[in-house]
C-alpha cells in the first residue's frame, strides 16, 4: 500500500520537471524591535541558484551586518535578521533559478516597537510643597496607554485635583505631601496586542527643616565661671544638619564653645560681657535651611573699684567719701553707718550728712567732722543681679573727752576706783591732780593709779575725812586737753527696807518688800530677814544675796500654825542699815503635798544640753524626800525615764537632747504626805551646728593615735612643770619628797606651822564686827566659759589680793550635791580689809 507521503513527492517530482516551485518559511514575519528571526527559502526543483533580495530590491549579499544570507544546499537559503529595527520592515524576495527558468516566493516582515520605559528612574525625590512631576516615560508601536497606579491602587483622578496626567504620560502631584510618599507604578498597555508592562517608582518626599528654639532669649550673670546653655530644636527629613553662627562666623567645639552630638544645643563657657548678643542656629538638609536667632543678655554683678580711707579733724569744714563701681544694670549705690543708712537725696536730720549719686558714683558728705563721725562706712553697690560691699574707714582726729561718773561713794578704809574714761585720737595722757599736786605723791600713800588706754582708775583708800573731796583728771594730746573734776563722797549704811507682805505657808513664808529710799551711795548687796516666835526673844537670822529685779524673798524652816515677828534690813559695803517695822503673822497648818517647785531653765554652750533650776516651797509641813523629774519631747507622747534626786538638789542636767526640738520638763517635790503638784517648763533646743570637717582627718595625715599621744606627752610635761614650780616656790611636791626622803632637807612643815598659828589668830579676834558674805552655787561653779578678768570699776582694788584659807574650801562646797542654793560666812572685819576681793562695795 502506497504512503501518502510517498505521492506527495512523486506529484512533487513530476511538477518540477515541468517548473521550479519556491516556499518561505514562516510566511508571516512579524517581530519586535531588538528581536531576532530566521528565514528558510526552500525549492523544488533543480535551482542553480537561490538569492535573497531586500525590501528596496537589492540583493543581499552574503556576510552582511544584521541581515545575513546563508546557502544550506542545492535546495534551501536562509535569511536571518539580527536586532531588527524598524528600517529593516519591508517585503523580502526568495528568487530560485535554472537555466532561462526562474521562480520567486515573498514574505513581508513586519516590525514593531514593545513597550520599553526609556526613563523612568525607580527613586525619584521630591520638596514637601513643591508640585512633583513623576517621570516615566514609556515608548511602543503603537504609542501605549499608559495607567498610574499608588498603592496597588488606580490613581483616580477625578477624586484628587492635586493629581494630573500630562501629555507626556508623567504623573504631576501638586503641593505634594509628606503623607504622598511611597510606591507608584507606571504601566503601559497594547491593547491590540494584549501587551503589558509596568516599573515601579518610590517617590521619597524631603522636608524642609523647621527649628523651635527653646528660649528665644537667654540672660547669664558674668564673670561668675557661669555657662549658659543655647538650644533649639530641629525638624525636618531628612534629619537636618545642625550648626550654630554668630556674626556669620560658624561656632565649632573649642575651648569656649561646646555642641552636643547633634549640633542641638550650644554650651558657651565661662561667660563674659563679650559674650552678650544674638547667635544664629542653622539647620540644613536637601529640602532646604532654617535659620533662627537666639538672644543672649549678659549681666554684670557689681563691683565697687574705688573706695578709700580717709582721715579728717574734728569740726573741719567738710569731708566727702566717695564710692564707684561697675555692673550691668547700672548699680544703685547705698551708705552705712553703724544701723544707719543713706542714700541717693538722702541726708541725716542734722543736715550734717548729704548723699548724692551719679551714674556709678556715689558721695557721702559730712558738711561739719564730728568725733562721732569715725569708724567703719560701708559702701553697698547693688543691682537686680547682686551685691557689693566694701568698707572703708574714717580716721577723725579730736582733742581728749573726759567722761564718767562724778560721784563715787566709799568710806574710811574701803579702796575706791575713781574712773577716768578718756575718748581721744591720737590717744591722750591723762594725770591725776589733788589740790593742784600731781598724785600719786610722797604725801599720798594711799592712792594708785592704772591706766588702760581707754581709762584711767585712780583707787583712793580713803584714811580719813581729809580723804574725800574732788579730784581732778586732765587728759591731753597734740590737738588738745580737758579736765574734769570728780568727787569722792563718804558712803552711809542703806535705810531701811519696807515689807509689804508676807503670805504664810505651814513652813514657810513669802515676803514681798520695798527696797529702801537710800543706799548709802554703794550698791546693796544682801538682804538680812530676821524673825521669832512671837512669845521668845531669840532672833532666827537669814542673809539673801541681792539680784536683778529682786521684789520677794522665800523664808523656810518655819512651824506650821505659830505666830512669827518678822523684820528685815539691807546691807551694803558700809555695813547694815537699820530694820524695818516688825511684820506679825502666822504659819498655816500641816497642809499635805509640798507646793509645785518654781522653774527655770537654761539652754547651755554647747545647745542640746539643758539646766533646769527650781526654787523650793513650801514642803506641805513635812521635810521633802526628794524631787523627780521627767521629761518629754513634745511631739511625742513617751516620757524619759524619771530621774530622782535628792532634797537638797536645785538643779538637774539633761544632756543628749535631740537639736532643734522642743522639751517638755516637769519638777514634783515629794514629802512623807505625798507628791506636789508638777511644775513645768517648756524649752527648745538649738539647731544642730553644721559640720566642719576636720583638718587632721582631711590633709594632715595624724589618726586619732597619734593625737592622744601628743596630749599625754603634753600633760606630763605640764605635770614636771608645775612640780618643780612647787619646788622652788613652795617646797612641795614629788620633787621635794625625793629631796627630803634621800638628801635630808627640811620639809615644808615650818611653814606649816606659822599658816596654823596665823589662822588661829585670824580666827581668835571676836571682838570685830563681821562683815556678812552670801555665796551663791553660781560662785561656788568654776567658770568653765572662760570669762577672763573684768576692769575694775570704782570699788574694786588695784592690787591682787592673796587668796586665804576661807576661799580654799569652795571647791569641796562645789561637789555637794546636797548643799542649799546659798551659803552664809561670817568673816572678821581686819580679814576683810586685807582681802580686796571680799571687800567690793
Amino acid at each position: 500500500m502506497l504512503q501518502t507521503r510517498d505521492l506527495v513527492w512523486a506529484l512533487l517530482f513530476v511538477g518540477t520537471a515541468a517548473a521550479l516551485q519556491v516556499t518561505i518559511t514562516p510566511a508571516l514575519g512579524e517581530m519586535s524591535v531588538g528581536e531576532s528571526k530566521f528565514f528558510l527559502c526552500e525549492v523544488i526543483g533543480d535551482a542553480t541558484d537561490i538569492d535573497w533580495f531586500s525590501p528596496s530590491g537589492e540583493k543581499i549579499l552574503p556576510n552582511q551586518q544584521d541581515v545575513i544570507v546563508t546557502r544550506n544546499d542545492e535546495a534551501s537559503s536562509t535569511l536571518t535578521i539580527y536586532n531588527a529595527n524598524v528600517d529593516k520592515a519591508g517585503t523580502y524576495k526568495c528568487v530560485a533559478k535554472t537555466g532561462d527558468k526562474e521562480s520567486q516566493a515573498t514574505v513581508n516582515v513586519k516590525i514593531y516597537q514593545k513597550i520599553t520605559f526609556t526613563n523612568a528612574p525607580s527613586r525619584q525625590e521630591f520638596t514637601e510643597g513643591d508640585d512633583a512631576d513623576i517621570v516615566c516615560d514609556v515608548v511602543s508601536s503603537p504609542p501605549p496607554t499608559v495607567v498610574w497606579k499608588y498603592k496597588r491602587q488606580r490613581v483616580e483622578f477625578a477624586k484628587d485635583v492635586r493629581y494630573k496626567a500630562l501629555s507626556n504620560n508623567h504623573l504631576q502631584i501638586r503641593g505634594i505631601k509628606k503623607t504622598d510618599e511611597g510606591e507608584y507604578t507606571c504601566e503601559g498597555r497594547i491593547m491590540s496586542r494584549g501587551e503589558i508592562d509596568f516599573t515601579v517608582i518610590k517617590v521619597t518626599v524631603n522636608v524642609r527643616p523647621s527649628l523651635r528654639a527653646r528660649q528665644t532669649e537667654l540672660n547669664a550673670t558674668a564673670d561668675v565661671g557661669q555657662s549658659v546653655t543655647l538650644a533649639c530644636d530641629a525638624d525636618g527629613f531628612p534629619e537636618p544638619n545642625v550648626t550654630w553662627a554668630r556674626n556669620n562666623v560658624v561656632l565649632e567645639t573649642d575651648d569656649k564653645y561646646s555642641l552636643n552630638e547633634d549640633g542641638s544645643e550650644l554650651i558657651i563657657k565661662d561667660v563674659k560681657k563679650v559674650d552678650e548678643g544674638d547667635y544664629t542656629c542653622i539647620a540644613k538638609n536637601k529640602a532646604g535651611e532654617t535659620e533662627k536667632e537666639i538672644g543672649l543678655n549678659v549681666f554684670v554683678q557689681p563691683k565697687i573699684t574705688f573706695l578709700e580711707n580717709l582721715t579728717a579733724s574734728e569740726l573741719e569744714e567738710q569731708i566727702t567719701l566717695t564710692c564707684e563701681a561697675t555692673g550691668d544694670p547700672t548699680p544703685s549705690i547705698v551708705w552705712s553707718y553703724g544701723r544707719r543708712q543713706f542714700s541717693e537725696g538722702e541726708q541725716s536730720l542734722d543736715g550734717n550728712v548729704v548723699v548724692r549719686s551719679d551714674a556709678r558714683v556715689s558721695s557721702l558728705t559730712l558738711k561739719y567732722v564730728q568725733f562721732t563721725d569715725a569708724g567703719q562706712y560701708l559702701c553697698t553697690a547693688r543691682n537686680s543681679i547682686g551685691l557689693d560691699t566694701q568698707a572703708m574707714y574714717l580716721e577723725v582726729r579730736y582733742a581728749p573727752k573726759i567722761q564718767g561718773a562724778v560721784a563715787v561713794y566709799t568710806w574710811e578704809g574701803n579702796p575706791a576706783n575713781i574712773s577716768c574714761e578718756v575718748l581721744a585720737h591720737p590717744g591722750a595722757s591723762v594725770v591725776w591732780f589733788r589740790d593742784g599736786q600731781q598724785l600719786p605723791s610722797a604725801n599720798a600713800s594711799n592712792v594708785k593709779i592704772l591706766s588702760t588706754p581707754a581709762v584711767s582708775y585712780l583707787e583712793v583708800t580713803p584714811e580719813s575725812q581729809a580723804d574725800f573731796g574732788s579730784y581732778n583728771c586732765t587728759a591731753t594730746n597734740m590737738i588738745g586737753m580737758e579736765s574734769k573734776e570728780f568727787l569722792l563722797i563718804q558712803a552711809d549704811v542703806p535705810s531701811a527696807p519696807a515689807i509689804e507682805r508676807v503670805e504664810p505657808y505651814s513652813s514657810t513664808a513669802v515676803v514681798g518688800f520695798e527696797e529702801p529710799d537710800a543706799s548709802g551711795g554703794v550698791p546693796i548687796l544682801k538682804y538680812k530677814v530676821q524673825w521669832r516666835v512671837s512669845q521668845e526673844e531669840q532672833w532666827t537670822a537669814r542673809e539673801f544675796e541681792v539680784e536683778e529685779g529682786m521684789q520677794v524673798i522665800f523664808v523656810s524652816g518655819l512651824r506650821p500654825e505659830t505666830s512669827y515677828v518678822m523684820k528685815m534690813s539691807a546691807i551694803n559695803g558700809k555695813g547694815e542699815g537699820d530694820s524695818s517695822a516688825p511684820e506679825f503673822f502666822k504659819t498655816e497648818p500641816i497642809q499635805g503635798e509640798p507646793n509645785p517647785p518654781k522653774l527655770e531653765a537654761k539652754l547651755q554652750s554647747n545647745g542640746n544640753v539643758l539646766k533646769v533650776n527650781w526654787i523650793k516651797q513650801d514642803d506641805g509641813g513635812s521635810p521633802i524626800k526628794h524631787y523627780l523629774v521627767r521629761y518629754k519631747a513634745k511631739h511625742t507622747s513617751d516620757w524619759k525615764q524619771e530621774l530622782r534626786l535628792p532634797s537638797g538638789s536645785e538643779h538637774v542636767v539633761l544632756s543628749g537632747l535631740d537639736w532643734d526640738t522642743e522639751y517638755e520638763v516637769l519638777v514634783q517635790a515629794e514629802n512623807q504626805q505625798g507628791k506636789s503638784t508638777p511644775g513645768s517648763i517648756s524649752i527648745k533646743t538649738s539647731p544642730e551646728p553644721t559640720t566642719i570637717p576636720d583638718a587632721v582627718t582631711n590633709g594632715s595625715g595624724l589618726g586619732t593615735g597619734a593625737i592622744v599621744g601628743i596630749l599625754i606627752v603634753v600633760f606630763v610635761l605640764l605635770l614636771v612643770a608645775v612640780d618643780v614650780t612647787c619646788y622652788f616656790l613652795n617646797k612641795c611636791g614629788l620633787l621635794m619628797c625625793i629631796a627630803v626622803n634621800l638628801c635630808g632637807k627640811s620639809g615644808p612643815g615650818a611653814k606649816g606651822k606659822d599658816i596654823e598659828e596665823g589662822k588661829a589668830a585670824f580666827t581668835k579676834d571676836e571682838s570685830k564686827e563681821p562683815i556678812v558674805e552670801v555665796r551663791t552655787e553660781e560662785e561656788r561653779t568654776p567658770n568653765h566659759e572662760g570669762g577672763g578678768q573684768t576692769e575694775p570699776n570704782e570699788t574694786t582694788p588695784l592690787t591682787e589680793p592673796e587668796k586665804n584659807a576661807v576661799d580654799g574650801t569652795s571647791k569641796p562646797e562645789e561637789a555637794e550635791a546636797k548643799k542649799p542654793a546659798a551659803e552664809v560666812k561670817t568673816v572678821p572685819n581686819e580679814a576683810a580689809q586685807t582681802n580686796g576681793s571680799e571687800s567690793k562695795a
